[in-house]
């Protein structure tokens, strides 16, 4: 069925529709006989067909009109499909391209990376075989060891720490590449028997000439081994008798840290103003001299505070006084004040007295000190020369 047939149809049934609802209830008796009634009832059916027909054409032309603009929208939209298929392809396309460029820039990037580090491995391996051309070329009279500078690599690194850092591809990399320039691929394709016996014979001296460096490195290695190892002895030897010098203990300096400094003590309840330098110099044999001015200045102190103490007198008597016997005088005007005097004078050469005679034992305990450390240091004199003799008896 057609579009125009439902459309029929469904007119059809409005203008029954319509025409149901408008016709008015009639009695039987009603209008029967009468044309101008009929007349009028034909008139205004035929005004509601009219009227209905323009409605329907109405509804019809704004159909059409909407069925227009949606067939516009979807040729629209079918449009826009192809255009963003067109785009998103052309996307992919892109995409590929720069993808397969960014890939090729890092082949490339690859391969000027192992071609500069194979460069860089050649020129280490040329100036390795000038150096040790060199050493065998020079007098051996010279020092085993040279003391080489640190070479200061990227962000401060030195060449070990690079080295160390380095993972295993890179070294497994590197040892290829360096490999690949000093194992020389053996050209033998052709070869006769005698070409081949005189190709294995350059091949075996090559190896016992190479065994032959192998060898003197090594024992060149021994020999600076043992060097080192002496001078870091001699190096303790000196920092003992530095120490003792100090008045530290003799392994003091000698290990990887240096000694540790008292720098408070734990007793004293105050703030200590000393600088640095002034509680380092305590524990290098300065600790008795400023005992002894501590000493002093405390003595000065009490004898100043002593001396300008108030002296109050007695109260004076003027009865008899308790104890008199019978027959004795009384006691004369400024006795009290020269027995006074005179216990001021007993009391201040006792301090004297006690003073000389801590400063005799501190001077017997210097004494003592500085004979211990004589003796400890001629011990270990014959002891260094004991060693140096059996040293050289080894030698």
């Amino acid at each position: 069925m057609s579009d125009d047939e439902e459309y029929t149809s469904e007119e059809e049934e409005v203008v029954e529709e319509t025409r149901e609802e408008t016709k008015p209830p009639q009695t039987p008796a009603e209008g029967e006989g009468d044309p101008e009634f009929i007349k009028r009832q034909d008139q205004k059916r035929s005004d509601l067909d009219e009227q209905l027909k323009e409605y329907i054409s109405e509804w019809r032309k704004q159909r059409s009109k909407e069925e227009d603009e949606l067939k516009k929208l979807k040729e629209k939209q079918a449009k826009r499909k192809i255009s963003r298929a067109e785009e998103e392809q052309k996307m992919a396309q892109r995409k590929k391209e720069e993808e397969e460029r960014r890939v090729r820039e890092a082949e490339e990037k690859k391969q000027r990376e192992i071609e500069e580090k194979r460069m860089r491995l050649e020129e280490a391996e040329k100036k390795r075989q000038a150096m040790l051309q060199a050493m065998k070329d020079k007098d051996k009279k010279g020092p085993n060891f040279t003391i080489a500078k640190k070479d200061a690599g990227v962000l401060g690194l030195s060449s070990a720490a690079m080295e160390r850092n380095k993972t295993k591809e890179q070294l497994e990399e590197e040892k290829k590449i360096s490999l690949s320039f000093r194992i020389k691929p053996l050209a033998i394709e052709g070869f006769g028997e005698s070409k081949l016996r005189e190709k294995a014979q350059e091949l075996w001296e090559l190896i016992v000439k190479l065994e032959t460096e192998k060898y003197d490195l090594e024992e060149r290695q021994k020999r600076q081994d043992y060097d080192l190892k002496e001078l870091k002895e001699r190096q303790k030897q000196q920092l003992r008798h530095k120490a003792l010098k100090k008045g530290l203990d003799p392994e003091a300096l000698t290990g990887k840290y240096p000694p540790k400094i008292q720098v408070a003590s734990k007793y004293e309840r105050r703030v200590d103003t000393r600088s640095y330098d002034d509680k380092k110099k305590l524990f290098e044999g300065g600790y008795n001299t400023v005992y002894a001015e501590t000493l002093e200045k405390t003595w000065q102190e009490r004898q100043e505070r002593f001396t300008q103490r108030t002296k109050s007198k007695l109260p004076k008597w003027f009865g008899e006084r308790p104890g008199k016997k019978a027959g004795e005088p009384e006691t004369p005007e400024g006795e009290e004040d020269a027995k006074a005097d005179e216990d001021i004078v007993e009391d201040d050469e006792e301090v004297e007295e006690e003073v000389v005679e801590e400063e005799d034992e501190e001077a017997e305990e210097d004494e003592e000190e500085e004979e211990e450390e004589e003796e400890e240091e001629e011990e270990e004199e014959e002891e260094e020369e004991e060693e140096e003799e059996e040293e050289e008896e080894e030698e």
